[in-house]
């Protein structure tokens, strides 16, 4: 589950109920209960000032994860589900993920560059985001093979593909 802010023009009609259904399907690919993540949907200015203040990177990105436990080397969700009970949202009773920020405007030039439609590669980046919260990284080439894995495997189960995105957002 997501709740989704969205905090800047130009999202697509119906993205918060797209990413709740990419999140669930993020929740399911790593074998784990439905759980909340908080997300902003903003814009490049916005994006840049989190990630200088939080990263000390002075420059927008497409997306930024800031996970509400902190996992221990090779350990992921699955792994830390003792430690992510005490991590409970109070309004849904759903175990919290952490916090997410997608920058739209990256997100579509990001869209254009690889030549998908903008749904796509925001489902793309809120995947990415719900598999960093889920203690998943790509610091070496091996784990950068499994995190794209785990994205492709949640987006696939739910028809989103490159070529089937639109037809997903109808669902």
């Amino acid at each position: 589950m997501i709740e989704l802010s969205i905090e800047t023009t130009g999202a697509p009609e119906g993205l918060t109920e797209l990413l709740g259904r990419v999140s669930r399907a993020c929740t399911d690919a790593e074998g784990v209960p439905e759980m909340i993540s908080f997300g902003r949907l903003l814009d490049d200015e916005q994006i840049r000032v989190i990630n200088r203040d939080f990263r000390g990177i002075d420059r927008a990105t497409d997306v930024l994860s800031f996970p509400s436990i902190q996992y221990r080397m090779g350990q992921t969700a699955h792994d830390a589900l003792r430690k992510l009970r005490h991590e409970r949202d109070p309004e849904s009773g759903l175990m919290s993920l952490g916090d997410f920020a997608i920058s739209l405007p990256t997100a579509m030039r990001q869209a254009e560059e690889y030549g998908h439609s903008l749904a796509r590669e925001l489902c793309y980046l809120c995947a990415h985001a719900q598999f960093h919260l889920m203690g998943y990284d790509h610091e070496t080439e091996q784990d950068k093979r499994v995190m794209r894995q785990m994205e492709e495997r949640a987006l696939d189960g739910i028809g989103i593909s490159r070529e089937r995105v639109d037809a997903a957002k109808e669902e």
